[in-house]
């Protein structure tokens, strides 16, 4: 796993560097065009955004990715189950710490990882994905997120999606300036100035209208080879292939879409969020593979979790070269595949004790009454006591 883990450190560092290149090429190219020889000050505060912008998303990118997804931290004892699964995959994976673990009120499907490194790293699932997913299941979709932390490819999405972030906002701020009639200066037309600085005008609004474009389109591409890579990982964590696969059918064929999700979390889900089905063709802007390609080249690999089982199965199902380095498939070890839990589809039991969770985060107190009864009071309800509704016994509340 080392050499995959250096191959993405390597296009990693090549990206942020291609897509450095675009952020200070169009602040060079607006500067010069409002300003004709202020191109190196533009250069300079191109820098100074991505600075601030990559220093926030290194030391606080998580803490707000898992702001925008509305996840909430939670303890073993609210949900040990989830707990049980993600510290197995921690130790399958080699994970030096026990990953941070969220949830997120949202009865859609999903999950996603985030984090600087092994080390300072978390895990959130939605709601949906705990109420729907048997153990295999969830193990798998687990195995894929703990496989992305590491893999490393956790900071190199925040790092890519904050510079895809100044290069949008940089470019947005110009074409909003020049609809509301920016003032620019113009160099004197005797000498060929205003025509050249014209020019120059031009490949800045063509600049600013394909930069976020083609950051996009690098954005997306790797998300999606890294998607693979994660699937196998997982599917060798997990032992247990067809688990993630049963998970990508169930997530992929749920109508809901994901309430918090935007264009820049996208690529961090399992399956992407923003599409009911997330079966989108598989285009330039797809944020992931088919999700039917997915479990296609899974189920192929029958019951072995290896690296080149998914590499034969990824080859027979796509037509294409492989996903795994060469050397990564010589050197790992094999892995022994285990039965299924045999643990039965989720039930109205394990529905309740997800609904049991958020009534939890969202301080509901909970009151057992003699007749079996269990009654959730919220927050607001003010009253000194409150009657159980099937034997009429009142219960005094605290204050």
């Amino acid at each position: 796993m080392w050499e995959i883990i250096a191959a993405n450190k390597r296009r990693s560092v090549a990206l942020v560097i291609v897509m450095a290149a675009i952020l200070f090429g169009l602040g060079y190219v607006i500067a010069e065009a409002y300003a004709p020889g202020a191109g190196l000050g533009g250069l300079l505060v191109a820098f100074i955004i991505w600075v601030v912008m990559a220093l926030v998303s290194y030391f606080q990118g998580a803490a707000i990715f898992l702001g925008m997804a509305g996840a909430r931290q939670i303890s073993h004892g609210d949900h040990p189950r989830l707990f049980n699964i993600v510290e197995e995959m921690r130790i399958a994976s080699g994970l030096p710490k026990m990953p941070d673990v969220y949830i997120i009120d949202d009865p859609a499907p999903n999950a996603f990882a985030t984090g600087r490194d092994p080390a300072h790293c978390a895990v959130a699932v939605t709601s949906g994905l705990l109420s729907r997913l048997n153990r295999d299941e969830l193990q798998g979709v687990i195995a894929h997120e703990l496989a992305h932390i590491k893999n490393r490819d956790v900071l190199f999405m925040l790092m890519v999606g904050v510079m895809l972030g100044a290069i949008v906002l940089v470019s947005d701020i110009f074409l909003r300036n020049l609809r509301w009639g920016g003032r620019i200066r113009t160099r004197s037309s005797s000498r060929g100035g205003g025509q050249a600085q014209a020019i120059l005008l031009l490949i800045a609004i063509v600049l600013a209208i394909l930069a976020p474009i083609i950051a996009q389109l690098i954005y997306f591409a790797i998300s999606r080879r890294r998607e693979y890579l994660a699937d196998a990982c997982g599917a060798t964590y997990s032992r247990y292939p067809d688990g993630l696969a049963s998970a990508l059918e169930k997530i992929a064929a749920s109508p809901q879409v994901l309430a918090s999700a935007n264009r820049a979390m996208a690529p961090m889900y399992t399956v992407n969020p923003l599409k009911p089905g997330a079966s989108a063709a598989f285009g330039l802007f797809s944020t992931h593979p088919p999700a039917e390609e997915r479990v296609r080249i899974l189920r192929s690999m029958g019951k072995t979790p290896s690296f080149a089982a998914y590499e034969e199965a990824y080859h027979k199902a796509t037509g294409r070269a492989g996903v795994m380095p060469p050397s990564a498939l010589a050197e790992a070890e094999p892995t022994e595949p285990r039965p299924s839990t045999g643990e039965p589809a989720a039930d109205i039991e394990q529905t309740r004790e997800v609904r049991d969770l958020l009534w939890k985060l969202n301080a509901f107190r909970f009151i057992s009454c003699d007749c079996g009864a269990k009654l959730k009071i919220p927050p607001t309800f003010k009253a000194a006591s409150v009657r159980c509704p099937r034997c009429s016994r009142q219960h005094p509340l605290a204050a």
